[in-house]
């Protein structure tokens, strides 16, 4: 098994010498598209975990799921991750100031807006991690199930590490801040290949589609572009185990650089500039993250009394009454007659609902069983 490993790290740097080699013009690209095929190819192959039963058991730091969200903080050793941990949550985890402190996967829970929100300190990802340096694969197995990647950067050397963190990522198929491309690609018995396009394509073209879906031994299958996608987007279509998820960028020690450099730093979209020793800006960061999660509060009431406004049920944007009987109890859908909703959701207070009503944030909903 680990030969083959070293056959597929080799031919992957093989490929990527290839690429750095090849000029970019018209007569080079489809070539240039069948590497970065095969590149994606040989990369998936190196993720996916060995089928033989060797190096089973002991491997990886999963965490047990828990709270309503889940936080991956990222970033390199000895950027302040196991300090904010400790200032947000009231875990402990070792934090010093040498690289490579934590070791493990180390959940926190930061309490907000009644929401548990679990946060992740992961051991820092050296340059490499997407070929298994480090602990770097198992890091990026947790941050792949999270729901928003925190990606703490030193604020004195942020832009380099942020190029190099989207690399690694980039690599191992996790997408930062970007939509999945809008192209619908379904494979076929039979009946050859089907392209079509509702925009011009301008990266691409019929040849380029042809090459890349042979490459991956696809030779009946429906393509349709609906915006005009590079190479690269069309293979992560065909490969189908990317990951799209929110990054918001941490700036920690801003108390070490000049208030200009703040300034630049703070002004970046996704961006966010705190510093864990002088705890500056800690709330809006937490205010941020609730954005990017995108979760909302349902307070429930019962019948003629006043609603219950300490505690709210946590549940994801866009969930509907139907998600919300469920986590109150899963019996509850069965015996639901109607509910009816006060808040921002409805034309007017009380509405009257049924199942497939979209809740918002904030809004009361009392349920009337058969």
């Amino acid at each position: 098994e680990r030969r083959a490993k070293m056959g597929i790290l080799e031919k992957i740097a093989e490929i990527e010498r290839e690429i750095q080699r090849t000029q970019k013009n018209k007569a080079t690209e489809y070539h240039l598209g069948l590497l970065k095929a095969k590149l994606a190819k040989y990369r998936s192959q190196l993720l996916e975990p060995s089928k033989s039963g060797s190096g089973g058991k002991g491997e990886g730091f999963d965490v047990m799921k828990s709270g309503d969200a889940r936080v991956a903080l990222i970033g390199f050793p000895s950027v302040g991750k196991s300090t904010l941990l400790n200032i947000l949550t009231a875990t402990k985890s070792e934090a010093a100031s040498y690289e490579f402190t934590t070791l493990t996967c180390i959940p926190g829970v930061i309490q907000y807006n009644s929401a548990n929100i679990q946060l992740l300190d992961l051991p820092g990802i050296i340059e490499g991690a997407s070929q298994g340096k480090g602990r770097g694969r198992q890091v990026i197995a947790v941050a792949r199930t999270s729901d928003v990647v925190l990606m703490m950067l030193d604020a004195g050397k942020g832009d380099v590490q942020r190029r190099l963190l989207e690399k690694e990522l980039e690599i191992v198929g996790i997408r930062l801040n970007k939509k999945p491309p809008n192209i619908y690609f379904k494979v076929k018995k039979g009946g050859g290949l089907s392209i079509n396009s509702t925009v011009t394509l301008k990266k691409m073209n019929e040849k380029m589609v042809q090459l890349i879906l042979h490459e991956y031994k696809i030779f009946n299958a429906e393509v349709l572009f609906r915006e005009d996608a590079s190479p690269d987007d069309f293979i992560d279509v065909i490969l189908d185990n990317r990951v799209y998820l929110k990054c918001l960028y941490c700036y920690n020690k801003i108390d070490q650089i000049s208030l200009e450099e703040v300034d630049r730093l703070a002004r970046q979209e996704n961006s966010v500039v705190i510093s864990c020793e002088l705890k500056l800006n800690l709330d809006h960061l937490l205010k941020k993250l609730w954005d990017y999660l995108m979760l909302i509060r349902v307070h429930t009431k019962k019948r003629g009394q006043p609603p219950d406004l300490e505690s709210a049920l946590i549940l994801r944007n866009n969930c509907t009454v139907e998600h919300v009987c469920h986590s109150v109890h899963r019996t509850l859908v069965d015996q639901f007659k109607y509910a009816l909703v006060w808040g921002t959701s409805t034309k007017y207070s009380p509405q009257r609902v049924g199942l497939h009503h979209v809740m918002a944030d904030e809004d009361v909903i009392q349920i009337v069983k058969k």
